[in-house]
């Protein structure tokens, strides 16, 4: 009962955000409403006890891959410059949102002091991260070593493109640096 609560709570935040995402007009925003689905997606997978998985979710997609999207965003200046006090309205739901953040942090710590100690072997093993490590690197070693070598390859070929891209708009900025000093004179 109160894992199908949980669900429908995590999942309707995750509709949320995604709504939150394609409404807003502001890429900065719809990233961060972005960050709001993958965690929700992640509140989910620690509900069916595959806490490897929403570890993995955090620090991937919510961490990694916002960062660089973000990154990405300033780097093209996509941001909207409507004015310094855009967010006021913002500090109050933050505020909300901690105050309510503190209350889940007191209540989780209250249910693990007060759960009963259930012995190893009893407990799910799917999505632990012993499992998924002894599957990685005895069954999928293949998969996973073809993945490393894919992966390795983008970043040489990502270099690449950067530098190629770079060179010829480093030489139209000297074309027309000189062109101006050539106005000039």
């Amino acid at each position: 009962m109160v894992g199908t609560a949980l669900f429908f709570l995590f999942a309707g935040f995750a509709i949320m955000c995604a709504i939150s995402m394609v409404y807003h007009k502001n890429p900065l925003y719809s990233a961060i409403s972005l960050v709001g689905v993958f965690i929700s997606v992640s509140c989910i997978y620690i509900t069916l006890a595959a806490p490897f998985i929403a570890a993995v979710q955090i620090l991937i997609y919510a961490g990694a891959i916002m960062v660089l999207v973000v990154f990405v965003i300033m780097l093209l200046n996509l941001d909207d410059d409507t004015g310094p006090n855009r967010l006021k309205y913002l500090y109050a739901l933050g505020g909300g949102l901690g105050v309510v953040l503190l209350a889940q942090t007191l209540f989780i710590f209250y249910a693990v002091m007060r759960a009963p100690n259930v012995p190893a072997d009893q407990t799910l093993s799917a999505g632990k991260t012993l499992t998924i490590g002894q599957a990685m690197y005895t069954e999928y070693l293949l998969p996973v070593e073809i993945v490393g070598v894919l992966l390795l390859m983008a970043i040489i070929g990502s270099v690449m493109l950067a530098r190629r891209l770079a060179q010829p708009q480093l030489e139209i900025v000297v074309e027309r640096e000189s062109e101006l000093r050539n106005d000039e004179q």
